[in-house]
């Protein structure tokens, strides 16, 4: 039977026979997929055009029709081969322009990796191609199961081996109209509400070809203009309410080169330039950059973090500061401690970066060619406390941590002002500081709250609830960026659900088109 049943599925792209004829399509297609993904990257920060990745995915999933599952599989790769390559250029700064790394495998490292978050989309275009026969209706087929299908695969991505979801197509809606679903759905629901808009604009593409077909280019456009203008409508909803009175902030960005952090001789010209800044930025809440102080904090001089604790209390001032500390037992964290007018308060970052903070088994050759002073740490608890400073409860995360929404959300409702420290120096010039920037504003709208950015060379910024930058510092500059913030309480649907409405949804089309697809089957 036909994939897609019916005359109107014959209709949605060439037969396979005429396709089958042009060997050099094989190849084609592929490399068109190829230059496809790498332009999606340019949806993202920094140029934002919010409105490409639905064109981009559009012409992927216009290749997918017809295809059999593993050639679905072979474009999707291709995609993800050409979106990764672009997007995740930095690891390559980082290995070979900081770390040290011989530049062939500095590339073929990068390259390989790239290769394998493109086993995601590869596995989104399988599901849907398999599946397919589960839906009679050629349009539930472009309606439903393609965007589950993509959502689903990006959601396996943000948590298989402990996951990476780094330049999720869906962020970049942080900008533009579909914005206001981020609160009620998060970047998974993102993701699948990217996929659609793709996938629609895929149906009505005969349209543009055959004009008797421009009739059923109707529906899915009144779709996509209807969704456009309810994300419209949402971002007017305010899900949080403030909470207490502003709060004066000073973020210190220390720029400090990645290679000289740990160069002996350096550290005391360290500790004596925040000082320096601490004291000449009074604010009500003060926050460093991660691993702020380059030594474990049983290292650092008493008398320096007496001298940071006077300071802080002649301002009347809570300090947040980025510093390893070191345990019994050889285990060390990556942690941020508070200084001030409150009690001493801790927080050690649970989710660490593979190879960069702990060492997969068997890869500590691979480790060893880069040069990473602290890197091999221990998880803290997955059940963090926010941090009560200056009357404002703040749920602290640590640099790649806030990739990972639901994770953010397990400090919340009680947080209500989210803070990262991030030291984004390994990645240089490069996509990753304004990709990390746009991460933070999509943590922002999902749980209404402002986020709080403190760097050692950007992107250091004051984010509102509502994911808009209200303070930025340049990049690759030394100094402080003043603010004022008001915290928020409350919880949006995404703070009491997470990610699981959306992923649920995406995974019952699934699990429901694999039923039908199953029993469409001829028997044997």
């Amino acid at each position: 039977m036909p994939e897609h049943g019916g005359q109107q599925g014959a209709a949605l792209a060439p037969p396979a026979a005429a396709a089958a004829a042009k060997p050099a399509s094989r190849f084609a297609a592929p490399a068109l997929c190829l230059l496809l993904g790498g332009a999606s990257v340019a949806g993202l920060a920094p140029l934002n055009w919010w409105w490409l990745p639905p064109l981009t995915l559009c012409g992927l999933m216009l290749l997918w029709r017809e295809a059999t599952p593993k050639r679905a599989a072979l474009l999707g790769f291709a995609f993800g081969l050409g979106w990764f390559c672009t997007a995740i250029s930095w690891v390559y700064v980082s290995m070979h322009d900081v770390g040290g790394m011989p530049a062939l495998i500095a590339g073929l490292a990068t390259l390989l990796f790239a290769a394998y978050l493109a086993l995601f989309p590869a596995a989104a275009g399988w599901l849907q191609a398999r599946f397919g026969p589960g839906l009679a209706s050629p349009y539930l087929r472009q309606l439903l199961l393609v965007p589950a299908a993509w959502a689903f695969a990006e959601w396996l991505r943000g948590w298989l081996f402990t996951g990476f979801p780094w330049a999720a197509l869906g962020y970049a809606h942080t900008d533009g109209p579909y914005a206001g679903y981020a609160p009620l759905f998060g970047i998974t629901g993102m993701n699948y509400i990217n996929a659609c808009a793709a996938a629609l604009l895929a149906w009505c593409a005969p349209a543009l070809r055959d004009k008797s077909q421009l009739r059923r280019a109707w529906l899915p456009l009144g779709t996509i203009a209807v969704s456009l203008l309810a994300g419209l409508g949402l971002r007017q909803v305010e899900w949080t309410k403030p909470e207490g009175a502003p709060l004066t902030v000073s973020l210190l960005q220390g720029n400090i080169p990645q290679e000289l952090k740990f160069v002996p001789g350096r550290f005391e010209d360290t500790l004596a330039s925040y000082k320096r800044l601490i004291e000449a930025h009074p604010a009500e809440l003060i926050v460093l950059p991660e691993t702020a102080l380059p030594r474990f904090l049983e290292q650092i001089p008493r008398d320096y973090l007496q001298d940071l604790v006077l300071a802080s209390v002649r301002q009347k001032a809570n300090l947040i500061i980025g510093v390893p500390r070191a345990e019994p037992g050889e285990r060390y964290f990556n942690s941020v401690i508070s200084l001030g007018v409150d009690p001493v308060q801790s927080y050690d970052k649970a989710h660490l970066v593979p190879f960069g903070e702990f060492i997969p088994y068997g890869f500590r050759w691979f480790v060893a060619m880069m040069n990473i002073p602290l890197g091999d740490f221990t998880s803290g608890t997955a059940r963090p406390q926010p941090m009560l400073l200056s009357e404002h409860w703040v749920a602290l995360n640590v640099c790649y941590e806030d990739l990972f929404g639901e994770e953010i959300i397990r400090q919340l409702p009680r947080a209500n002002l989210l803070v990262n420290i991030s030291n984004i120096a390994w990645f240089g010039d490069s996509l990753a500081v304004p990709q990390h920037l746009q991460i933070s504003r999509m943590r922002a709208l999902e749980t209404g709250r402002p986020m709080l950015r403190a760097t050692n060379t950007g992107a250091t910024a004051a984010i509102d609830a509502q994911g808009r930058i209200t303070a930025l510092m340049p990049y690759f500059t030394a100094g402080a960026l003043a603010a004022t913030v008001q915290a928020r309480s409350g919880a949006t649907p995404y703070v009491r659900w997470g990610n699981w409405p959306a992923v649920s949804f995406c995974a019952i089309v699934l699990a429901l088109c694999a039923w039908r697809a199953r029993r469409a089957q001829p028997p044997a």
